[in-house]
């Protein structure tokens, strides 16, 4: 017997192995519904689903993979046979906390004006590298009422089917996507101070952490495209930071050593910034400053990011997913 009928689970993933496993476990016995989205794995994660219970929606391959195409199509099938009032999205690489699904049932039931509740996602091992480390402190976030969250959400199915559910063709930052027209629907969207997930980064490859910054230059500018007023900052820092002042330091090189000077200043001071704001979110000073080394040095990654998404615009093609493992 489920403890909360009401509650369904949506889960999306490609050859996540047996952290896949880890994350169906934590939701057995927990909702009514149990629907694992399959992105073309060929790790056999399908069938480690169907073993544990749940329903395997395996993703038409003729169609890039999304992880918002994944979401939606899970929805889609749920709403088929009848969606409960909540649906519960988790990505295949964490694990639900124990309480989470009640914490986050309870605060959609108590305001019917809340449309997603999301909480705190921790990482797994945030200790065994600096990426998995810059991956735990990006999900520390305050509670309350905010604009966005990521992948992991509670959603009132009402307020999922009024938006008009996830976008396929945003290929990251999907979630900011759906949390503009949530918004503008005119749904409250809150963070609960409760543990909600626990997440398995699993990098330890500088390349991986590139690759996952480019994916989410992508996003900024794909995002950014759809709703102009999101990701505005981000942009803007990533022009100045990735693409002005490395124009002007080449300038500097030619005309006037000062310019390269100043360039140098401005990155400098930028850091500095940076390291501030990590150790005041507390953060001891070795790893702000490691930390805020890899901050500064993402603007790149993310420029490559946005121009790769202005040039699939220009040339017609289709929206591919970025994978970073």
């Amino acid at each position: 017997m489920s403890a909360h009928p009401d509650v369904a689970a949506i889960v999306i993933g490609r050859n996540e192995g047996q952290r896949l496993h880890r994350c169906l476990t934590s939701l057995q016995g927990q909702v009514g519904q149990l629907i694992y989205v399959d992105s073309g794995s060929t790790d056999g994660s399908a069938d480690l689903a169907a073993g544990l219970g749940a329903r395997v929606i395996p993703l038409d391959p003729s169609r890039p993979f999304t992880a918002a195409r994944g979401r939606q199509e899970g929805f889609q099938a749920l709403a088929a046979s009848g969606a409960p009032d909540f649906v519960q999205f988790v990505d295949g690489d964490c694990a639900v906390e124990p309480g989470w699904i009640a914490a986050g049932r309870a605060a959609l039931v108590d305001d019917p004006k809340l449309g997603l509740v999301t909480g705190w996602r921790t990482e797994i091992a945030p200790g065994d590298s600096i990426y998995n480390a810059l991956c735990d402190f990006e999900w520390h976030r305050p509670a309350g009422d905010i604009q966005t969250c990521g992948g992991d959400m509670m959603v009132r199915r009402t307020a999922f089917a009024v938006a008009g559910g996830f976008r396929a063709d945003v290929i990251a930052a999907e979630d900011d996507e759906f949390c503009a027209r949530l918004g503008q629907a005119g749904w409250k969207l809150r963070r609960l101070p409760v543990a909600m997930t626990r997440h398995d980064a699993a990098m330890s490859r500088f390349s991986e952490w590139w690759r996952r910054a480019i994916r989410s230059g992508h996003g900024f500018a794909q995002v950014g495209h759809l709703h102009p007023h999101w990701f505005r900052a981000e942009r803007r820092r990533v022009l100045a930071y990735g693409a002005v002042l490395p124009v002007l330091a080449l300038a500097g090189l030619i005309w006037s050593g000062w310019l390269v000077v100043l360039v140098a200043g401005l990155y400098a001071l930028s850091y500095g910034r940076t390291l501030q704001g990590l150790m005041q979110a507390g953060l001891p000073a070795a790893n702000a400053a490691h930390q805020g080394l890899f901050l500064s040095l993402s603007k790149f990654p993310n420029l490559i990011g946005m121009a790769l998404y202005h040039w699939r615009v220009m040339r017609g093609r289709a929206m591919q997913i970025i994978e970073y493992k």
